[in-house]
């Protein structure tokens, strides 16, 4: 899987979660996102460990500080490492 594939498929993610339309880029952070807070996070976090049938290990989602850093952890642990 590749970044781009991952966002791909964050993005329906997102559209469900986000009350607005957030277009995702491996640019965008949290910060980027006025509704993007630390519950919301959380949601985030659950909603793709369960979509691509991955669990993160703890500070790994707040060590990525972009959508492109978070798709690259995502591809990392679907490929098991």
């Amino acid at each position: 899987m590749t970044q781009s594939e991952a966002i791909a498929q964050l993005q329906p993610i997102f559209d469900e979660l986000f009350m607005e339309k957030v277009e995702l880029t491996p640019e965008l952070t949290a910060k980027d996102v006025e509704d993007w807070d630390s519950l919301l996070q959380i949601s985030i976090s659950l909603a793709v460990e369960q979509h691509f049938g991955i669990r993160f290990r703890v500070g790994e989602v707040e060590a990525t500080k972009s959508v492109g850093d978070f798709a690259d952890l995502i591809c990392r642990r679907v490929a098991g490492n």
